[in-house]
């Protein structure tokens, strides 16, 4: 079922989830209790890619790495002088950390002031960064920009599905830091790559206006419906108590708190914890995080959870705030050591959807800038 469908989208490998963790889908299999572990780790490895990639998370990394740099020479390589003037930054330019996600004036070259042939190729550099969920995701929400164009018919922002740009910090290269950016209204992906081996891929902001398409041949579509129906799920499945502990407001803020703030910091600790939460709940929290992570090809979404498994689960926090129906104003978090995720549905009568993807200590690659000064010699 893809993002456009009305109906609640799939839980992350339903299947595999329902046999792994339901009594009620364990006894028709009549297997050994060993065969049906063995069965469903094989399913798990072969439907979920992000599972699959989890062994080996930073060398499989490096394939992607490669694609970036490669995507992005042949790019930049179709570029004229003044094309060229406008896309590229030194690293160290202040224009890396501004990032935003609302209708404004922005620097880097937009898909608008590229000829024909050079958008194919832009486009790739962002493709080779993502899944194809990712790309569906990406590419639908670059489109609603002409829905809001016909909506507002003139009368609000300045709206073009073309208006959406790269930006290049320093030159892409094999063993040097470099990094680049997509953004536009509602889209915005940041990426850091540190010496050809590692990559940062936070800020990652999705978002969707109209959050449902209400009217036109488009009607129906819900280009973020895994991460709205995915969290009610969770919220859904709480029994009273829970969900005492994770509604922390009966009404939801007005947008995310962490807005687009060059430096994300630690919310209030509110919400319950996945300590408190059984078998089934757990995965479903799980879903919700890997459905954000898997914005990204497997290779890089497998990097982000083995860091949030090598901190482990048990103080990762779900906390929600306004109406618990679809139409309903409301906002969720889930907050771990080293992430956070925002979602919120509160603008135009709540069909507008923010829903950003944050790391405390790497978001523009500042861990892995931070690792490697730390580990490389310097002149006294």
């Amino acid at each position: 079922m893809d993002d456009s469908s009305p109906e609640s989208p799939p839980i992350l490998n339903k299947s595999v989830f329902r046999i792994a963790f339901n009594s009620r889908w364990r006894e028709p299999l009549k297997m050994p209790k060993l065969q049906r572990f063995v069965a469903a780790l094989v399913a798990a490895f072969l439907l979920n890619p992000l599972l699959a990639c989890a062994a080996a998370p930073a060398k499989e990394a490096l394939v992607a790495i490669q694609d970036m740099r490669e995507s992005a020479d042949r790019f930049l390589t179709s570029l004229d002088s003044s094309q060229k003037a406008k896309a590229i930054f030194q690293f160290k330019d202040d224009e890396r950390l501004n990032w935003h996600f609302i209708p404004r004036e922005r620097k880097g070259l937009s898909f608008k002031e590229m000829q024909a042939f050079q958008r194919p190729l832009g486009m790739a550099l962002v493709n080779s960064a993502l899944s194809h969920r990712g790309q569906m995701k990406t590419a639908a929400i670059m489109s609603l920009e002409q829905i809001l164009l016909e909506l507002e018919q003139g009368k609000g922002p300045k709206r073009d599905p073309e208006m959406y740009f790269l930006s290049f910090f320093g030159t892409p290269s094999a063993n040097q830091t470099w990094g680049w950016r997509i953004e536009g209204h509602h889209l915005a992906m940041n990426f850091t790559l540190a010496h050809g081996t590692e990559v940062s891929a936070t800020p990652s902001f999705l978002g969707s206006n109209p959050a449902t398409v209400k009217e036109g041949p488009r009607a129906g579509l819900r280009v973020l419906a895994a991460e709205e129906d995915l969290g009610r799920h969770l919220l859904k499945s709480l029994n009273p108590t829970q969900s005492k502990q994770a509604i922390f407001a009966s009404a939801a803020p007005k947008d995310i708190f962490t807005a687009a703030d060059r430096k994300a910091k630690q919310l209030e600790p509110q919400g319950i914890l996945a300590s408190a939460l059984n078998e089934t709940q757990l995965g479903g929290l799980k879903a919700l995080i890997r459905e954000y992570a898997g914005r990204l090809r497997p290779e890089l979404a497998a990097v982000s959870m083995q860091k949030i498994e090598k901190n482990g689960w048990k103080n990762i926090r779900f906390a929600w705030a306004g109406g618990t129906e679809p139409g309903e104003g409301h906002y969720y978090r889930v907050q771990g050591a080293t992430f956070l995720l925002e979602y919120d549905n509160v603008q135009n009568n709540n069909n507008h959807v923010h829903a950003v993807w944050r790391d405390f200590d790497g978001d523009f690659g500042e861990d892995i800038l931070a690792q490697h000064h730390s580990e490389t010699p310097h002149a006294k």
